[in-house]
């Protein structure tokens, strides 16, 4: 039922909706294009498509405002607007200007199921099932009627857009699969440094340094002499010395190895990288 001339049209579906901004015909182009809003023909405009019942119900409101706003000399009547498709669905239109006079309109707030307002250039697509609300206009020029000035929309049902092709299917030729491809080119994990992978070998088998002595001569291990880089590979040559006559077991402490957490560390930044 309209209210103060605001009638509200529920639960119907958006066709080619054209809110966020004005937009006008373009003849040298053929189609719709986004427009200044002062510009001839520029508005904002959405059809919709709606049930045999909802387009009844419409259709007596728009009676009831052209009966209140006829002047004399205006027709009795008007005939009905709507479109009808093949389905039994009718179609109609709801716009609005973008001026009127040297005065540029509102544009029509969109709002959500919550009714949260939606930003300002907020693309709302053809398939969402939308609440209008609407102002009736009677007119009376070479034809009498009622058209319905847009308000506001509220979006119940948003199908995401998406673009469309500009070809058609053609039989037997490629198709894109989203199989693993057979020829897809897999990055080897990079590899460590010679120098970190030495030390992160070291770190795992090296042993404290050992001396062992005996009664008679025995063969006594060393570490490699101190001058010698600590990268060196710790699976090269040991010295050997004979010992005579040693006393007791000596078993030292190798120096402080490299911490293998930062040295793993470091490969995972550069594997990363």
């Amino acid at each position: 039922m309209a209210t103060n001339n605001q009638y509200l049209i529920s639960d119907v579906e958006a066709l080619w909706p054209r809110i966020n901004k004005t937009y006008k015909f373009d003849a040298t182009e053929n189609r719709t294009i986004p427009c200044d809003a002062f510009d001839d023909g520029a508005k904002y405009e959405t059809r919709f498509r709606m049930s045999k019942d909802q387009a009844k119900a419409l259709f007596i409101e728009m009676v009831k405002a052209y009966e209140v706003k006829k002047e004399k000399g205006w027709p009795d009547k008007f005939d009905m607007p709507f479109s009808k498709e093949e389905d039994g669905s009718y179609t109609f239109k709801a716009s609005l200007k973008g001026a009127y006079g040297k005065d540029a309109t509102y544009k029509p707030i969109q709002y959500d199921a919550k009714s949260v307002k939606l930003p300002d250039d907020f693309m709302l697509t053809t398939g969402s099932t939308i609440n209008i609300a609407i102002g009736f206009t009677p007119y009376f020029m070479r034809e009498a009627g009622v058209s319905l000035r847009l308000r506001a929309v509220q979006v119940i049902k948003y199908v995401p857009m998406e673009a469309s092709s500009p070809f058609g299917v053609v039989e037997g030729g490629f198709q894109f699969s989203t199989e693993e491809n057979p020829f897809e080119v897999v990055a080897a994990p990079a590899k460590p440094t010679e120098s970190v992978a030495k030390s992160i070998a070291g770190d795992l088998f090296e042993d404290d340094e050992l001396t062992e002595v005996e009664e008679s001569k025995k063969v006594v291990k060393k570490k490699a002499p101190a001058s010698k880089s600590a990268t060196e590979d710790p699976f090269g040559d040991d010295e050997f010395t004979e010992v005579e006559e040693p006393k007791k077991v000596v078993k030292k402490k190798a120096p402080a190895p490299k911490s293998a957490d930062n040295d793993l560390a470091d490969i995972v930044v550069e594997w990363d990288d």
